[in-house]
């Protein structure tokens, strides 16, 4: 009869037998091969736009919107981005003239657009009508706003000349007139808290040669 001590285990031996046993289940040699996670190559597709009267081909992001495109890919850092939820009007550009948020807009939607910004509006030595409007009235605000308003002021002016309705208007099938509720009611998308609200609208006013 084999001696009882030949079968006998120890405590510690049963610990380290099994540390051995799951080191070995997860050795590299029997892991199975991990697939490398990499993100895909983001897609491009080409477009062209029209801005400040330029050509522009790029290559973008479906995804990209009109304000990253113009700051971000063409470097025109004039509009600006604010809320980016399309609430403050910061990123207000001219599309085939007519205002809109820049934020709210995929570039690829405006493939062959005239796209005009504030930098296309006027320069320091020869500046647009309104923007020496708000310079004369001081409509300018902190700054980070008034390229849009500017815009958007240059805009709402086109809008009334081509006789577009607005929510003051008691008869919209009436021609309406560049006055200071009228200038107002449409500049209401355009929101900063600087203040300066009076200024721009005297601005806007001797623009338009009526009085508010």
């Amino acid at each position: 009869m084999a001696d009882k001590s030949e079968f006998s285990v120890s405590r510690r031996g049963v610990m380290i037998g099994g540390a051995a046993t799951a080191m070995a289940a997860h050795s590299p040699a029997e892991a199975q091969p991990r697939k490398a996670t990499m993100p895909p190559e983001p897609t491009t597709m080409p477009v062209t736009l029209k801005v400040n009267g330029k050509d522009r081909a790029l290559s973008l992001d479906p995804r990209t919107t009109l304000l990253d495109t113009l700051r971000e890919h063409l470097h025109l850092t004039g509009t600006k981005k604010g809320c980016d939820h399309g609430q403050c009007g910061a990123c207000t550009v001219i599309v085939n003239g007519q205002r809109i948020n820049s934020c709210l807009s995929l570039a690829l939607q405006h493939d062959g657009d005239e796209i005009t910004t504030i930098e296309g509006l006027g320069t320091p030595d020869r500046l647009h009508p309104m923007q020496a409007a708000f310079v004369k009235h001081d409509g300018y605000q902190c700054g980070y706003c008034t390229p849009g308003q500017i815009c958007s002021a240059v805009g709402v002016l086109d809008e009334i000349k081509r006789g577009v309705p607005s929510h003051v208007q008691a008869d919209i099938t009436a021609r309406p007139q560049a006055t200071g509720a009228e200038m107002r009611e449409r500049m209401s998308g355009n929101i900063c808290r600087c203040g300066a609200y009076s200024n721009i609208a005297e601005a806007m006013t001797e623009v338009a040669g009526a009085k508010a």
